[in-house]
């Protein structure tokens, strides 16, 4: 197509096979729209374009993309509220007509399997490294990990026990995100051998006491922050594929070492033993365990 068709707070520019969309810094576009930059759009990544009605005299352009198509899309799972959707482009009334001509000239790019979901992800998720502070942790992704390092302000006892976490791509099969802006939002990475839901008993299990999950709650995890790092999370985990199978007659698959991590701030790690200590006078942990954490502890000196 080669056009552009500028809306309120972005812009849409046609190419022959896709479409990039790009969104403005501003202080009335949405944080997830800025933190997302621009996107490249297939139009095989589609399955339908609409026009509607909009608000206070404005005219709606929205694509709707295929279910599997974007990562961002999928770890969101329908929780975005309307003004964070980065597939909608709102433009006065007054160019609506212009609006209903890229709307056709872009159905008429859709083919046959605009109408099944994608097999493989079309869109590309933001890159990595990313990071975002949770309540109760630290979260980063490098592309090939997740690590969760928590914090002795906020994260539970099962969680100190625990340890921080680090859990490699090709341990995952998938993500589940809930929104910081609903009840009981969290990030929980799904390991490919745990029980369905997160708990041991196949139930949904509590992500304040999961340790391969994080919690939000007011100021943490939020939206523009968490999201684009679950939808890398979940690109990553795409990528590497279904896990190899093992068992007589298979080869195993040799382990990649992990890099050495990097030595811990001396200050930090007093206030997590500090923490311990306290976990300890309660009756949290036994002397076996508190030996065992802060032996833990010390080393990453």
């Amino acid at each position: 197509m080669g056009d552009v068709l500028a809306g309120f707070h972005t812009v849409w520019e046609f190419d022959t096979d896709s479409v990039l969309i790009r969104f403005e810094r501003g202080i009335r576009t949405p944080k997830l729209l800025q933190a997302l930059g621009e996107r490249r759009v297939p139009y095989e990544a589609l399955t339908a374009v609409e026009l509607a009605p909009g608000k206070r005299g404005t005219v709606v352009l929205r694509a709707v993309p295929r279910p599997g198509a974007d990562p961002l899309m999928e770890a969101a799972d329908g929780q975005l509220k309307e003004g964070c959707d980065p597939y909608r482009l709102v433009l006065p009334a007054e160019r609506e007509t212009l609006a209903e001509y890229y709307a056709e000239e872009m159905r008429g790019t859709l083919g046959p399997s605009a109408a099944t979901p994608a097999e493989s992800h079309l869109v590309a998720a933001p890159a990595a490294p990313l990071t975002f502070k949770a309540y109760d942790g630290k979260a980063s992704f490098d592309g090939k990990a997740v690590t969760f390092r928590w914090f002795w302000t906020g994260a539970s006892t099962a969680k100190w026990k625990a340890g921080d976490q680090r859990f490699t791509v090709d341990e995952l099969h998938g993500v589940e995100w809930r929104s910081p802006e609903i009840f009981n939002g969290h990030l929980r990475l799904l390991p490919r051998d745990a029980a369905p839901g997160g708990g041991a008993d196949g139930g949904p299990g509590a992500a304040d006491q999961d340790p391969a999950a994080v919690v939000f709650g007011m100021g943490y995890g939020l939206v523009h922050e968490s999201l684009p790092f679950a939808a890398a999370v979940l690109e990553a985990v795409r990528a590497a594929g279904p896990a190899l199978p093992s068992g007589p007659g298979k080869q195993p698959v040799a382990a990649v070492p992990a890099p050495a991590p990097a030595r811990r701030d001396p200050a930090d790690i007093a206030d997590r033993i500090r923490h311990l200590g306290d976990l300890h006078t309660a009756g949290l942990l036994t002397d076996d365990e508190f030996s065992a954490k802060k032996a833990e502890l010390l080393a990453e000196l």
